[in-house]
């Protein structure tokens, strides 16, 4: 399976940073650097490859000589199996790195709540990156059919009956449809096997960036002593919080807070769908057993069957016995991974049926039919009984008929069918036709390069001076994107209060 783009939940646009999760992520990154190198160099000779076979193709049609195109291509083919050796170790390495890096990432967060005035800063999107697409599938199709069927039973049965003639049609009969019996065993097998590898990455070009980026001064001051606890900005005395700002701001190295104020963003779209449909039906001596299990209520059946002009048994009874004997077995593995986009799934109706061994003997149902016909001329008399028999008898004439003549346009057959609904190539193929048409839509993506917006102590204490005292300790400057005329407005609402302030203004 292709790498993904590593991405945190905690990573948010406007929220404070966690250093060690960023870094692990970038940890990530630069673990499937080669696996992605390696990646792309054995698809490059698989190409290669391809497009100098094609070429060759084409020589030998024009009747050019191709033999050193042809020992370059197979030179290619040495570099191909070297290079799907090295992407496979390359791989097998990197994700014993990756696992558990992988396992510091959760889901559910927590964090400091940011200090960013969310009612005035503006999220904008500008194409600041570039739109681009990388794109791997393999599909692979497998469709097997077998039968086997022993048709030189009839044969063999009819040498029997011609050796054994001598004793009398009866026993030469029976003789015959022993044989055949014995031998006549058919089997069925038909097996659909698909896999589809689908891998897509993207890059777009849109950047989020909060613009104007507005600080909330006193969130700002909350937040920071929050976080730094030992180093807190003291605002009861705002003349000594003037003298520290100055030195602080001298000073080289300070404790921070970092914001995530803008990111460009990528998507992948990582699938695998595999099915396998395997249907098998076989008849032989095997099943005995099951015949002689079921003797009890096929005897049963024919009863009702003959009293009421019928032959044999009810079809729905011989189809749940012929179901004994067929088996279908479809199974179907899906793996997506979508990063950026969730991808619409689509479930696909399977049809799947179980087939019915036809077991056909010509000479057995003639001698059934001639027998039945005999004992209908026995009886000439014209009585109500005799009519009734004779009656029967030709309902079951009818009825063997009917049946013989099913049973060898049928053979074998669909006794029973369903469907059911699963996920197959054409489900994948419809998530990935989605996700193509979101990513034209744009809007769409996982931060894969961070703005980071570095809020020094200095610079928080410097703001919240010049919101509460802009005329005592006025300096030039801004950490954040307001204007002058806005501070001015919030300051001069609230120069009359000493310490206080509203706590939305920025």
């Amino acid at each position: 399976m292709p790498t993904t783009i590593p991405y945190d939940p905690s990573l948010v646009l406007g929220n404070i940073v966690n250093q060690e999760k960023l870094e692990n992520l970038t940890q990530i990154s630069k673990l499937q650097a080669p696996v992605d190198a390696a990646e792309d160099e054995l698809n490059s000779f698989i190409s290669m490859k391809r497009s100098i076979d094609m070429t060759i193709q084409e020589m030998i049609e024009m009747n050019i000589d191709s033999e050193d195109l042809i020992k370059e291509s197979q030179q290619v083919g040495q570099k191909i199996q070297q290079a799907a050796i090295k992407f496979a170790k390359t791989k097998l390495d990197a994700e014993k790195n990756i696992q558990p890096l992988k396992s510091k990432i959760s889901t559910v967060n927590d964090s400091v709540e940011s200090p960013i005035d969310y009612n005035k800063t503006q999220i904008k999107k500008m194409p600041l990156s570039a739109d681009s697409m990388t794109m791997n599938c393999q599909y692979f199709a497998f469709d097997q059919n077998e039968q086997d069927s022993s048709t030189h039973a009839a044969t063999v049965a009819a040498f029997v009956s011609d050796s054994v003639n001598e004793f009398g049609d009866k026993f030469s009969s029976e003789a015959k449809t022993s044989a055949q019996s014995q031998m006549n065993s058919q089997h069925s097998r038909h097996s659909i096997s698909g896999t589809l590898v689908v891998s897509i990455k993207c890059t777009h070009k849109e950047a989020a960036l909060l613009a104007p980026f507005i600080l909330n001064v006193d969130k700002g001051v909350e937040v920071w002593n929050q976080m730094f606890p030992k180093d807190k900005i003291d605002t009861g005395s705002p003349a000594n919080l003037a003298m520290t700002q100055a030195k602080q701001a001298s000073n080289g190295k300070q404790n921070t807070i970092e914001l995530l104020s803008g990111a460009t963003y990528g998507s992948c779209f990582i699938g695998m769908v595999h099915t396998l449909n395997t249907t098998e039906t076989s008849s032989s001596q095997t099943m005995y057993s099951v015949a002689e299990s079921l003797q009890g209520q096929f005897e049963v059946g024919g009863w009702f069957a003959d009293v009421s002009g019928g032959f044999g048994v009810d079809s729905s009874f011989s189809g749940s016995a012929k179901n004994l004997l067929s088996t279908q077995n479809i199974s179907s593995h899906c793996t997506l991974i979508t990063m950026g986009s969730i991808a619409s799934i689509k479930s696909n109706q399977v049809q799947m049926a179980v087939k019915g061994f036809t077991n056909d003997d010509a000479a057995k149902n003639m001698a059934a039919l001639q027998q039945m016909q005999n004992e209908t001329a026995k009886d000439m008399n014209s009585s109500i009984a005799s009519s009734a028999s004779n009656a029967r008898s030709g309902q079951q004439m009818v009825s063997l008929q009917t049946a013989k003549v099913q049973g060898v346009l049928s053979g074998l057959s669909d006794i029973d069918s369903q469907s059911n609904k699963m996920i197959d190539t054409n489900s994948m193929m419809d998530a990935m036709e989605d996700y193509i048409n979101k990513c034209l839509d744009g809007h769409i993506g996982v931060p894969i390069n961070y703005y980071l917006k570095s809020i020094t102590k200095a610079e928080i204490t410097h703001s919240w001076l010049k919101k509460y005292y802009p005329s005592k300790f006025n300096q030039a400057g801004s950490i954040d994107d307001s204007g002058s005329s806005s501070n001015s407005a919030s300051s001069s609402s609230d120069s009359d209060t000493d310490g206080g302030g509203d706590t939305s203004g920025s």
